[in-house]
């Protein structure tokens, strides 16, 4: 059986992080979202609300499961039976830097990494950016899946 996993902060999941999910759940047995645990850096919602949402969004595919790690991703994978890592790209940029953690956890583990170019649709979206966006009265709607933005759009108003 051929496990994936998806790692990220998801701080929100977006829709463009569905579709990479989506069609990586077409190219594994079985893939799990992985919400990073960051403790140093900031988040709008707890790793357990990321996981929650997370959860109701990747529901209708049936084998794709959430859970969080710290740490190392490599350990996360050795752990779980996880052979490969699957990345969405945006951008010129991101190929940039995931080629090097890409380069370094094959390195460290033997772990590929596949990358998926992200559907033109979703490629100027990140999570930071929705974040920017919605906090000065901008709409997102469309751009995350609607259980996604009833929660955003709540906790943006709890900050203020």
């Amino acid at each position: 059986m051929r496990k994936a996993v998806c790692p990220g902060s998801f701080d929100p999941v977006t829709n463009g992080h569905l579709d990479v999910f989506t069609r990586a759940s077409d190219l594994a047995d079985e893939v799990v979202v992985a919400v990073l645990i960051n403790k140093k850096k900031a988040s709008l919602f707890t790793v357990e609300e990321r996981i929650e949402m997370l959860q109701d969004v990747v529901a209708p595919l049936g084998n794709v499961t959430v859970d969080a790690f710290h740490g190392l991703l490599v350990d996360y994978c050795a752990d779980n039976g996880i052979t490969a890592i699957i990345k969405g790209l945006r951008a010129i940029s991101d190929f940039d830097y995931e080629l090097q953690m890409a380069q370094m956890n094959y390195r460290l583990s033997k772990v590929e990494t596949i990358f998926i170019s992200t559907n033109p649709l979703y490629s100027y979206i990140s999570s930071s950016l929705l974040k920017e966006v919605g906090t000065y009265g901008g709409s997102i709607e469309g751009l995350v899946p609607d259980v996604v933005h009833a929660r955003f759009v709540e906790a943006l108003k709890s900050q203020r």
